[in-house]
């Protein structure tokens, strides 16, 4: 759509929040999710292994944590669409190997390791894991669309009608 002559286009760009917000969003919409996670894990794991109780746990915080993330995080103002849940996933899966592959390590260097251990070894793994997600989800999964030109004369949605839809 070409401007009108004496009138100006706008570039709208979906500005999500800097990387120290949405890095503190981060932290407590995964990070709580994680704790919480780490605690359901070795409560599944009574009834089942644990790798098993493990990948139950990932899959279901990761959609919880995608749609908190999309929603609060990077603030997309929407859910999260399917690719950004499978992109996540992607993310997730890393995850869940990073702490598996972790957990397994401690058990061959002290078989007797009991849950304190595992606990404290899960959260380590967690964390790092969690760091190298936030750089795919904010860089990648989340990443800004390129600006579009918007036309001055384009319909544009008041904020009543935002809301009312919502």
């Amino acid at each position: 759509m070409k401007p009108l002559p004496g009138k100006r286009c706008e570039v709208a760009a979906s500005a999500g929040p800097g990387p120290v917000t949405s890095f503190v969003r981060f932290v407590l919409s995964g990070g709580g999710v994680g704790v919480l996670s780490s605690f359901a894990v070795p409560l599944l794991a009574v009834t089942m292994p644990w790798a098993v109780s493990n990948a139950i746990v990932t899959i279901v915080s990761t959609l919880l944590c995608t749609e908190l993330h999309a929603r609060f995080t990077f603030a997309k103002g929407r859910g999260a669409g399917w690719r950004e849940h499978w992109q996540s996933a992607g993310s997730a899966t890393a995850a869940f190997l990073a702490t598996g592959i972790a957990v397994h390590v401690l058990h061959l260097v002290q078989p007797s390791a009991g849950p304190p251990a595992e606990q404290l070894v899960y959260l380590g793994a967690s964390g790092l894991a969690g760091a190298g997600r936030f750089l795919v989800l904010r860089l990648y999964v989340f990443a800004g669309r390129p600006a579009r030109a918007v036309h001055p004369s384009a319909p544009q949605a008041s904020a009543s009608r935002v809301l009312a839809a919502a």
